[in-house]
């Protein structure tokens, strides 16, 4: 595994300060991303373009979001340190990372066997700790619900009635909702058991796949 350069380093830099000035995220959020080498997620023929705001293709059919996009859904979710989040698609685990620097208890769950294998190795690498589970993410994580916040970093044709089960009350939940084309959502639970839902804007993601026993 290639190791984090000077000019790794640099490029993570000149990124971060990019999405600062662009409005994707405040410094909490970005000083979490510059403790995250991106680049190591990454086949080795992309790491000179790790810290371009480009997906690029993972296993299994899967990619790794835009950093711009991982810096705004992760803004969206107001963590504070100690939250208990629920990630629905952990991928390679990029965003897996950053949640857990921003200080987290991360519960992340992933359909892909190959990609939840690649992400705890990872994680293990960066020394970061989170409860990992191979399943459906529409069914969440209910033995470890309710939870603070969850995010969910794949396209959902609706929003799983069992994450909205999960969620706390006063509790947030971010969402890409649609066929095709998304609209970022934001869902929050009231005391009596209802939600506010806003649209925060247009994604693009992978589709959210179900039906993983």
């Amino acid at each position: 595994m290639n190791s984090d350069s000077p000019i790794f380093q640099g490029q993570r830099k000149q990124l971060c300060e990019r999405l600062l000035a662009e409005g994707y995220a405040t410094e909490k959020v970005l000083q979490a991303m510059m403790r995250v080498p991106r680049h190591l997620f990454l086949e080795s023929g992309f790491h000179q373009h790790a810290y371009l705001d480009k997906a690029f293709p993972i296993a299994a059919g899967q990619t790794i979001s835009h950093p711009s996009t991982v810096a705004w859904q992760s803004e969206l979710l107001q963590v504070e340190p100690g939250m208990k989040v629920l990630e629905i698609g952990t991928g390679c685990g990029y965003q897996a990372a950053v949640l857990v620097e921003l200080g987290v208890k991360l519960f992340t769950i992933e359909r892909q066997k190959e990609l939840v294998d690649f992400s705890k190795r990872m994680l293990k690498t960066l020394g970061l700790r989170a409860e990992q589970k191979f399943g459906d993410g529409f069914k969440g994580m209910p033995v470890f619900a309710p939870f603070d916040r969850i995010i969910v970093t794949c396209g959902a044709p609706y929003v799983p009635k069992a994450l909205l089960s999960q969620l706390k009350v006063g509790g947030i939940m971010i969402i890409p909702v649609g066929e095709g084309t998304q609209k970022m959502v934001r869902i929050q639970k009231n005391a009596d058991g209802s939600f506010v839902q806003k649209v925060l804007g247009d994604a693009a993601f992978v589709p959210m796949l179900k039906d993983k026993e």
